[in-house]
């Protein structure tokens, strides 16, 4: 007698979901089963929303972050924005959180990741070409790198520093240290140390 199971589609779209990140067995168990009891209006809807996402998303030619459709972003299209200013982020994600904040009016240069040994990603696997090329067409510009501040940040962080010395343009980095609401018992070393370096007068 053959065990009572889920129909081969429930199981194909849970196998999928549980690839999602943070999405585990039951989790997508449940997902699954709520679109099938109760939101088969809305799985439509997801998928049609899905397919447009995988058919007119595309990263922006200019900075990487996403766009439509292969035309610029939002930002790179904006005229009103401070073309002065140059903010290098690892990842397309990273853009929103600095645009949420209100204070950056530069534009973005999104690398792919960092230089990282361990996972064999070298400077070639990332987006500094375009980045150097971005600078010479921007001279005199400023560079900010918003790089996270791990070993991996770090070499990238100074890789990119040795590679904009020769441009024309000013490099500076986001300023690092103690968070705010945090104590020093919950600090580690490397807050610290950026802490002390960063400080200021008051």
């Amino acid at each position: 007698m053959k065990a009572q199971d889920y129909p081969p589609p429930v199981r194909e779209l849970i196998a999928r979901l549980k690839r999602m990140p943070g999405v585990g067995t039951r989790g997508a168990e449940r997902h699954a089963l709520w679109f099938l009891q109760h939101g088969r209006a809305d799985a439509r809807a997801l998928a049609a929303a899905l397919m447009a996402a995988a058919d007119e998303v595309t990263p922006c030619p200019r900075c990487g972050f996403f766009a439509s459709n292969g035309e610029l972003c939002t930002a790179c299209s904006d005229p009103a924005r401070d073309n002065s200013l140059l903010c290098v982020v690892e990842q397309p994600t990273d853009v929103l959180p600095i645009e949420r904040c209100g204070t950056f009016r530069g534009l973005y240069h999104c690398l792919g990741g960092k230089i990282s040994a361990l996972d064999n990603v070298l400077p070639e696997d990332l987006a500094v070409a375009q980045l150097l090329e971005r600078v010479r067409e921007l001279p005199g510009c400023e560079v900010i790198l918003a790089i996270s501040s791990d070993v991996e940040g770090e070499v990238t962080a100074l890789y990119l520093a040795e590679q904009l010395a020769v441009l024309d343009c000013r490099v500076t980095r986001l300023a690092q240290g103690m968070p705010a609401g945090a104590g020093l018992s919950q600090a580690d070393a490397i807050t610290l140390t950026r802490a002390f370096e960063g400080r200021k007068g008051i």
